[in-house]
């Protein structure tokens, strides 16, 4: 399943460095808007293909392009590149997330007015998938999916975000309903002690799914029918579309 975007728009927002950056964002699809925040490996055909799916389910689904070549998945090139924008990706964070958090955060509120939605839904994939859930203490942000969180990478059962980060996306969940979060059970990339510290720092507040498996990428490169079908339910829910 192929997906054409029907608009692309640069967007410019101070990082929480406060530095600004710039992404493309790209744009297709019709109803209410989720965000897909890429994977290390790019934006493939896989996550286009995601892309397409949502769209096919009654979705609008904004794309920014952060690194990579658009269209390719390219793992070895992507992880270098990484190394090369440290001031908006820092992989290794403890405590803390990266500076491009809060570039994110001015994308959801200006999805929202773009679309005079309700509210925005985000999907946040391997390193960016912890911030699907911290996202959740923006005003605009309906919920949130965290699709086999990896960082930070080598942490351990440390979080990519401090404790106010948790306090604040914590009050966002009450008021607004629990975040996901999910993995394959033995997927080495996104570890099992993560996984805990989220339970641990959220508690009833996110619900947690794990498959069976040792792949990594749930919702593209190593597709899971059941794990797209949940994502799908929570945000009809959210949504009120189901």
């Amino acid at each position: 399943m192929s997906w054409t975007h029907e608009t692309v728009f640069p967007f410019s927002a101070p990082m929480t460095s406060g530095q600004s950056t710039t992404h493309d964002v790209y744009v297709g699809g019709e109803g209410p808007p989720i965000l897909i925040l890429q994977e290390l490996p790019g934006i493939g055909p896989e996550t286009l293909a995601l892309s397409a799916k949502l769209n096919a389910s009654g979705f609008r689904v904004y794309l920014p392009h952060l690194f990579g070549t658009y269209g390719k998945v390219e793992m070895g090139k992507n992880m270098a590149r990484l190394f090369c924008v440290r001031r908006e990706f820092n992989i290794f964070a403890r405590g803390r997330q990266s500076p491009i958090a809060g570039w994110m955060r001015a994308l959801t509120r200006e999805i929202k007015q773009r679309e005079n939605s309700a509210g925005v839904g985000v999907i946040g994939m391997c390193l960016t998938g912890s911030f699907a859930l911290t996202l959740m203490a923006e005003d605009a942000v309906l919920g949130g999916v965290a699709s086999q969180p990896a960082l930070p990478i080598l942490g351990g059962r440390h979080l990519h975000m401090s404790a106010e980060d948790i306090g604040a996306a914590s009050a966002g969940m009450a008021a607004k309903g629990p975040g996901l979060a999910m993995r394959y059970s033995e997927d080495k990339l996104a570890p099992k002690k993560l996984m805990r510290a989220l339970e641990q720092a959220f508690g009833n507040l996110l619900e947690t799914v794990e498959y069976p498996g040792r792949d990594h990428s749930l919702l593209t490169l190593d597709f899971h029918e059941p794990a797209y079908q949940r994502v799908d339910a929570y945000f009809k829910a959210r949504f009120g579309m189901a």
